[in-house]
C-alpha cells in the first residue's frame, strides 16, 4: 500500500502543477511538510524533488 502521506504528497503537486489556484500550492505544501516527517530516506529525496518542481512551477 505504501506511505499514505506521500501518496496525498505527490496526488497534490500534480494537481498543484496544473493549476492555477494557490490554494492548492498551499495544500501541496502541507502535505509535502507532512509526509516528510513520516517517511523513508528515499521518500524523502522524492519529497524534495517534488518541493523543488512546486517551487519552480510557483515561481513562474
Amino acid at each position: 500500500m505504501g506511505n499514505r502521506l506521500y501518496q496525498e504528497a505527490s496526488k497534490y503537486v500534480d494537481i498543484a502543477k496544473s493549476s492555477a489556484d494557490g490554494q492548492t500550492v498551499s495544500r501541496a505544501k502541507n502535505a509535502l511538510s507532512s509526509a516528510f516527517a513520516n517517511s523513508t530516506e528515499a521518500e524523502q529525496e522524492q519529497l524534495r524533488e517534488m518541493q523543488q518542481e512546486l517551487e519552480q512551477y510557483e515561481n513562474r
